[in-house]
Order: C-alpha cells, then structure tokens, then sequence
C-alpha cells in the first residue's frame, strides 16, 4: 500500500496521484466508510438512507465482479470444450 500524506488543517488523507491501486476493494470501502463515520458532525450525521444505498450499491458491484469471474470460466470450459470436440471431428473423419 501506498504511503499516505496528510495535507490540511482537518487532517484528510490524501494518496499521490499516479501511486494508488487502480481498484478499490471491499477493505477499502470498509476502512472509508468506518472513516467517515469518525469523522462525521455528530450535529448533522450521514443520512441513514444514504449510507445503506452507498453500501447496498458496493454489495451489488462486488457481486456483478464475482459473476463476471464465473461468467468468464464458463466461456473458457466452452471454448476449451469446442476446441476439444474439433479435434475429436477431425480425427474421426474418414479420409477422402
């Protein structure tokens, strides 16, 4: 992970532009989330609303990744079947 520099009087974390992760996983979300809990106006909270619709919206893209995964294991099992099932024509196909 990359080093992380504070830059203003509230102490937000900044990280160095062209030197963090091109994605953000579940643990990040996770550590942003519990982040800006702490860091909340306990006068003016999150709205509950927004904080359920910001982490109903990551369950649903962790779940389209982890079927992108699958859904991408399935066109290899095919292709590799396919190729299978050519070779298998071929050798079988009485010589003209």
């Amino acid at each position: 992970m990359t080093a992380i520099q504070n830059v203003n009087a509230r102490n937000l974390p900044v990280v160095p532009k062209g030197s963090g992760e091109k994605q953000l996983g579940q643990t990040d979300f996770l550590r942003l989330m519990s982040t800006q809990l702490k860091q909340q106006d306990p006068f003016d909270p999150v709205d509950n609303q927004a904080m359920v619709a910001q982490m109903a919206q990551f369950s649903s893209v962790a779940g389209i990744s982890e079927m992108n995964v699958s859904l991408k294991s399935i066109a290899d099992q095919i292709k590799a079947q396919t190729a299978l099932l050519t070779d298998i024509r071929a050798a079988t196909r009485p010589a003209s």
